[in-house]
């Protein structure tokens, strides 16, 4: 690679570089701050991101390009994704401000932390090579699993890390074992020669089919697709509460990027990720695979959510159960199935952090995690409890919230792709009928029941509330601003081709 090509490649990694500088800037302005006043690193954490989105959304993705020998890729598609992230940090940092679990801590590692995370998730939404996968996603398991036991005196917290590092170490083995299976089958770790390798046809089926499942298994972790969500309730209800609904959104939406990424191109039968649909290798029935997960995680993360009674752990399998419809989308294989997985990622990033948010104002104020508790909210804290509500109404897929149009586009997907996916429609639908019960039964709460009038009312600063509407108001007019998005999102399923 000569000099000139590599400042070609640097020309369009300079948000990964603005990331990094402000990720050192925020590390030797800590060293200045004392234990009350660490708080300031977050403010220009928060700060570096804003100019980051900015120079994101100036970047010009209209030629995808592969930098620095193809290991990673500028597109729409892998731009979409990280200012998806970006904007979900800089509302989790946003709520980190006003947390109690963060309050009377040095809190610089804490942002360092995250931005670290950050800048693996951009290098996974982008990567195109069997060694860029891996290193990427092994960077933003190791910063989860670090921020996940943040709250070191706590017992619960550390448990969640360590069941967060051995499910993670785990899933990693196996994922890197498929990952040299399919090196040593295809004589690449480029994604796009291991396409070409394997549409020669040559490579057996029922091998392959082993080399996927192992590397399912890695990308399912991430993502807490069942049978791989074991973590996912510990883990969120032990984890700092801002840090629970950063990664029930964000690693989410990266590790839905790299499978999109992965099967898109290294899977596809035509070599073309582009085109309006495509094909599973021959003889090999992927999308089946798919349907299972996708099956297995809604049903599973629905029937068990309705056993919890604490917010976080019934939040956490409702995660799960939504990584299942997001997984019918991926089941379509096509333009119009990833286009409505990107939309549903962002709608879904609205209604889930803004639910979390409320919880964890709500843990603050009145000190609970138990639905129970929140008997009568909707009279003693009027704006929380309407926005709450919609929140739940959005999560279930009520018409005429954001929630629904998502999963309008899903099933839609899948019913425009043809009559053999109409029966994951059916099923998606029933678990959104299970998943109303759980969601009401917090609006059931708040409004129903034998419910003593309190003699206060309880009115949230004005930060949180300004932050809680920016989150509310989009889900409720997004039947009307859907297009927009969605458009956005379809414009945005265009990947490199080598």
């Amino acid at each position: 690679m000569n000099l000139n090509q590599i400042m070609t490649d640097l020309s369009y990694f300079i948000p990964e570089m603005m990331l990094t500088g402000i990720l050192l800037l925020v590390i030797l302005f800590d060293l200045f701050q004392k234990a009350d006043t660490s708080i300031r690193s977050g403010y220009v954490a928060l700060g570096g991101l804003i100019l980051v989105t900015i120079a994101l959304l100036g970047q010009d993705v209209s030629t995808s390009v592969g930098i620095f020998s193809n290991m990673l890729a500028v597109d729409p598609f892998g731009n979409f994704l990280k200012i998806l992230v970006t904007v979900g940090t800089i509302l989790v940092m946003w709520m980190s401000f006003n947390s109690n679990e963060l309050k009377n801590r040095r809190v610089g590692e804490y942002y360092t932390l995250l931005l670290t995370l950050v800048l693996g998730m951009y290098f996974l939404v982008s990567a195109t090579h069997l060694l860029s996968i891996y290193i990427s996603l092994e960077m933003v398991s190791i910063m989860s699993y670090l921020l996940s036991g943040y709250l070191k005196e706590q017992m619960r917290s550390n448990e969640a890390s360590i069941k967060y590092v051995v499910f993670g170490a785990f899933s990693s083995g196996i994922l890197l074992y498929g990952f040299s299976l399919l090196y040593g089958l295809t004589g690449s770790a480029d994604i796009f020669e291991i396409q070409a390798a394997l549409s020669a046809g040559t490579v057996s089926p029922a091998l392959m089919m082993v080399i996927l499942v192992m590397i399912l298994v890695g990308f399912g972790y991430k993502i807490a697709a069942v049978p791989f969500h074991f973590w996912t309730p510990d883990v969120y209800e032990g984890a700092p509460a801002p840090i629970t609904a950063f990664l029930s959104v964000a690693p989410k939406a990266a590790g839905f990027a790299i499978i999109i990424r992965f099967f898109n191109v290294a899977l596809s039968s035509a070599g073309n990720p582009n085109m309006d649909a495509w094909a599973a290798l021959n003889n090999m029935d992927w999308q089946a695979v798919m349907g299972i997960l996708a099956i297995l995680s809604m049903t599973v993360g629905n029937v068990i959510a309705l056993q919890q009674s604490n917010i976080k752990r019934m939040l956490a399998y409702s995660s799960i159960a939504h990584a299942g419809y997001m997984l019918l989308g991926v089941v379509v294989a096509d333009q119009t199935g990833i286009a409505a997985v990107l939309y549903y990622a962002a709608v879904y990033m609205l209604m889930n952090l803004g639910a979390f948010f409320v919880a964890i104002h709500i843990k603050n104020e009145f000190d609970t995690e138990e639905i129970e508790d929140y008997k009568a909210l909707g009279y003693k804290a009027p704006v929380l409890g309407v926005i709450m509500a919609i929140f739940m109404f959005s999560l279930t897929g009520l018409p005429p919230t954001g929630g629904f149009v998502a999963k309008f586009y899903i099933f839609r997907a899948l019913i425009e792709y043809g009559d053999m996916y109409f029966w994951l429609a059916i099923i998606g639908l029933i678990n959104g009928v299970i998943s109303l019960y759980y969601y009401m039964r917090v609006v059931k709460a708040m409004y129903f029941g034998k419910i003593e009038l309190p003699e206060t009312v309880h009115h949230a600063p004005i930060n949180i509330t300004v932050l809680l509407c920016i989150l509310a108001v989009p889900l409720l007019f997004a039947w009307m601003l859907g297009d927009p998005l969605s458009i956005y999102a379809q414009n945005a399923v265009q990947f490199f081709v080598k």
